[in-house]
């Protein structure tokens, strides 16, 4: 029988299709999402995967099926569909596998004004309702319910999503950019065109022709090698910075005049002490900004400086948002390119990011490398996995060699030590028998040590 705990992740549903779930599974999800979050009405959008068009239909049907009214919004990215369930009021289901090869298909689903649905807020529900429709043979019967058929309908929302990103950030007076953008032949081929028209802007585009098989590179920024032709291009024209969008669009990363890659949690600083400044403007005292653990200590140094509240998060989307709406934060940073913003239903949005970092630069003269030189402060080793046997063990060793008197330890996400000036966080895959571990200090060469030190007992 069909494992759908390999196929309903901790904040998703991702796997292989056909392999792991298909059409008739996906009808099966849409009415379970209806029976479990109680909608009378949802948004479906879907990427361009090959796979997607047929199985965000089906789950429509399955959602109407069981009573829900259905807009179709069609190609879009991760956070137009956040911007459709926020204007609209209505909870949301994306079909996406985001920066997976394309044999990958999933779906991120939310309720009503983008609030995130994982484990522990209606996903482990649907999952357990899709099981108990699910025979030995994995056939997936789905009862039928006494209620009128929902209605489908199509809306087009991309204007819609442009036009509320543009009026969160004032680009009205820049000056003119040369911007080199790499869509990864995902989403960002159909956003970027539409957000950036009317900008000062000289737009160099790269591989936005939509193709869910991927041809030119992996839609994965995070991994170096996915950034070599975005940068060897900003060279090329000289374009002001570079830009790289994931599968779906909702993570950007930033490239210098240099070709070089500014770090996230450079970015997380930037975009935090423009926040931080128009929170204030508007009478906020002290506004909160949130960051994970292994983002750079810059990030809440600026914050400080700049008369901000950090707050600092375990790893994950659902620890961002859910400390977001306690705190009601007006900006979060992660350091795998996702941004979080209280003005976007708190939902992760990488293109508004990015008009923030263009809204920086073309409001000064200067280069970005020397617009976020104040910003990067520290070395960092950047995520580094190590596969071993046992996580526990190995954690329990490098405690053992580092946790000692003059240091700080939290086990917050994983094992966090820290010096002082010098910290490192290692935290155990929760999928993979991996540990990640990530290593900052002040300069390169106490970092170097301490990143080869640790992992020296790790892998020994």
């Amino acid at each position: 029988m069909r494992d759908l705990k390999q196929l309903v992740k901790a904040y998703d549903v991702r796997g292989v299709v056909p392999d792991q779930w298909d059409e008739n599974l996906s009808r099966a999800f849409g009415a379970a999402f209806v029976q479990v979050t109680g909608a009378s009405a949802i948004v479906v959008g879907h990427d361009m995967r090959p796979s997607s068009p047929s199985l965000s239909q089906a789950f429509a049907e399955g959602a109407a099926g069981y009573g829900a009214d259905v807009v179709l919004i069609g190609l879009c990215s991760t956070d137009q569909l956040y911007y459709a369930s926020g204007s609209l009021d209505l909870p949301g289901a994306m079909f996406t596998a985001s920066h997976n090869p394309a044999e990958y298909n999933g779906i991120k689903l939310c309720r009503a004004g983008a609030a995130p649905v994982g484990q522990d807020t209606g996903l482990s529900e649907i999952r357990e309702l899709v099981e108990s429709w699910t025979a030995a043979d994995d056939t997936v019967t789905v009862p039928a319910r006494d209620v009128a058929p929902g209605a489908l309908s199509e809306q087009d929302t991309l204007r819609g999503y442009a036009d509320h990103l543009l009026g969160l950030v004032d680009l009205t007076a820049i000056r003119p950019l040369k911007v080199a953008v790499d869509a990864g032949n995902g989403m960002g081929g159909h956003t970027v065109p539409t957000v950036f028209d009317g900008l000062p802007i000289e737009l160099v585009p790269m591989y936005f022709e939509l193709d869910g098989t991927f041809p030119n590179h992996e839609a994965n920024p995070l991994d170096p090698k996915n950034l070599v032709d975005l940068q060897a291009k900003v060279r090329e024209v000289g374009a002001d910075l570079g830009l790289a969008f994931d599968g779906d669009a909702d993570r950007c990363f930033v490239v210098d005049e240099r070709g070089e890659p500014v770090s996230p949690s450079a970015i997380t600083a930037l975009v935090a002490a423009r926040e931080i400044a128009r929170a204030r403007a508007a009478g906020e005292d002290e506004p909160t900004i949130i960051h994970n653990l292994i983002t750079s200590w810059t990030v809440p140094e600026v914050v400080r400086e700049l008369g901000g509240k950090p707050v600092r998060t375990r790893v994950g989307h659902s620890f961002i948002k859910q400390e977001m709406a306690v705190t009601d934060a007006v900006f979060g940073g992660e350091h795998s390119a996702h941004y979080y913003f209280r003005d976007f239903w708190r939902a992760d949005t990488g293109m508004l990011a990015a008009l923030h970092v263009l809204a920086a630069l073309g409001g000064q003269p200067g280069t970005l490398s020397a617009l976020t030189a104040e910003y990067d402060r520290y070395a960092a080793s950047g995520e580094i996995n190590s596969t071993v046997a046992d996580q526990a063990a190995r954690t329990v060793a490098v405690r053992a060699a580092y946790a000692v008197e003059g240091t700080e330890v939290d086990e917050l996400d994983g094992l966090t030590v820290a010096g002082p000036d010098w910290w490192f966080n290692l935290r155990a895959s929760n999928t993979e028998p991996l540990l990640r571990l990530n290593v900052e200090a002040e300069d390169p060469a106490r970092m170097a040590e301490l990143r080869d030190g640790v992992l020296a007992i790790v892998r020994a």
